[in-house]
């Protein structure tokens, strides 16, 4: 008798060591743990832009402006004195000239647009009249960038030609009276754009000629 209340009680301590070690170590987290630093851990980033989406079909909608370009107008005179520094006046005329846009209602300067040669500004010392004598002087050539435009101008309707001055003797790219000599904050080619609409001016030089176009825009 005495023996089975010793194995009795051996089975019980048995069993309740069982229990508390199950009671120490089951309850503790046995959930998977991240390997990340929080300092390793990226955020992501929505970027946003102007274009649009359209939910209809998941697509990008992009907004462009276009602006339409109608040549209305040109003009072109051919170069008879092909001296070097004559030719770089012209082109560098020319790249001031390009792109200029002359609003509706607003007025045109030639020397307001081209300011005064110089030869900081890569200007050389070529043919020019002054005071009705052929000489040497900085932005040679100007006059027949700026009487390409006048003949180009005036072609168009609504434009009103306010302010041009003739050589005193002939030049050889053009007839007599048909020219607009030019000297800064003396002699000037102005018109005026009296249109519902605004030009714009492109000058080159191409196939041994000074070219001015005008587009509507």
């Amino acid at each position: 008798m005495d023996s089975k209340k010793w194995i009795i009680g051996i089975v019980f301590l048995i069993i309740l060591g069982a229990l508390l070690l199950y009671a120490f170590f089951g309850n503790k987290n046995t959930s998977p743990q991240s390997n990340y630093t929080p300092s390793q851990i990226s955020t992501n980033t929505t970027v946003n832009n102007s274009n649009t989406l359209n939910p209809a079909n998941n697509t990008i909608n992009k907004q462009t402006t276009t602006v339409q370009e109608t040549k209305i107008s040109s003009f072109s005179t051919p170069i008879v004195d092909e001296h070097e520094n004559r030719i770089n006046n012209i082109k560098i005329t020319c790249s001031r000239i390009s792109g200029t846009i002359v609003k509706s209602n607003e007025e045109f300067s030639f020397c307001e647009v081209v300011g005064q040669p110089s030869s900081e500004d890569g200007y050389k010392e070529a043919h020019a009249f002054v005071d009705g004598k052929l000489t040497n002087a900085i932005g040679g050539g100007n006059c027949q960038v700026s009487t390409t435009i006048y003949n180009a101008a005036k072609k168009i309707d609504g434009v009103e030609i306010t302010e041009r001055h003739e050589h005193d003797k002939p030049v050889g790219y053009i007839e007599m009276g048909k020219d607009a000599t030019v000297a800064y904050d003396y002699l000037d080619l102005k018109f005026e754009n009296n249109n519902d609409f605004d030009l714009k001016l492109k000058a080159y030089i191409k196939d041994d000629k000074v070219c001015v176009d005008i587009y509507k825009l």
